[in-house]
């Protein structure tokens, strides 16, 4: 079996149309597990076993040059600091959906209604023991959001097309057996399971 540790399977950008979002959902099949991209230890079976079900919802604006948004995680809170697509744990007896939307609505103050919500593309496992599924849907630009000032210090947001440019993305080497991609846009740096997701998308896409 090839080693695709530390590269990104699509050979160039992936077009940041939303009616091509929309229709790739629309012929997509079963949901199944995304790959690490990084370089490092695999998730062990048992942590997949007993992982923590969880939901983000990656949002992005309906507009010429369509953005996505992030939020930075409050100092004190678990994951402090991080740059990351709103959602957490789920609650007993929610959806995938449910989940996503239940927490964009308490970080951000975006209810349902406001999400046109095209689906899943898999399902993510983080070496932390969570099982991430997320969600993509399309909002309005105009939307007046109301972070959270507990759990969301700031909101962020990125060009769609940059997310789908494998050229956007950058590998840090860490010795000599773990290597981790990290997005850098303006003064914003993401990583860990959260560019996972976005590589994530982009192979989808792109396949």
């Amino acid at each position: 079996m090839v080693d695709s540790r530390g590269k990104i399977l699509a050979s160039g950008p992936v077009a940041a149309d939303l009616d091509f979002l929309r229709e790739q959902f629309g012929n997509s099949g079963a949901c199944t597990e995304l790959r690490n991209p990084h370089v490092e230890s695999t998730v062990s079976v048992e942590t997949k076993s007993a992982a923590k079900p969880s939901s983000v919802l990656i949002l992005t604006t309906r507009e010429p040059v369509p953005r996505v948004l992030l939020t930075k995680r409050q100092i004190g809170i678990r994951f402090g600091g991080h740059l990351c697509f709103p959602g957490g744990r789920a609650e007993p007896g929610e959806s995938v959906a449910d989940t996503a939307l239940r927490e964009c609505e308490e970080e951000i103050g975006l209810p349902a209604t406001e999400v046109e919500l095209l689906g899943s593309f898999g399902h993510y496992f983080s070496q932390a023991g969570y099982r991430i599924d997320p969600l993509v849907g399309i909002v309005d630009p105009a939307f007046d959001y109301q972070p959270d000032p507990s759990e969301v210090a700031s909101i962020h947001w990125i060009e769609l097309q940059h997310m789908l440019d494998p050229e956007r993305y950058d590998l840090t080497w860490m010795g000599a057996d773990r290597a981790y991609f990290g997005f850098d846009n303006h003064e914003i740096h993401v990583g860990g399971p959260t560019v996972s997701l976005m590589i994530g998308l982009l192979e989808w896409l792109a396949a």
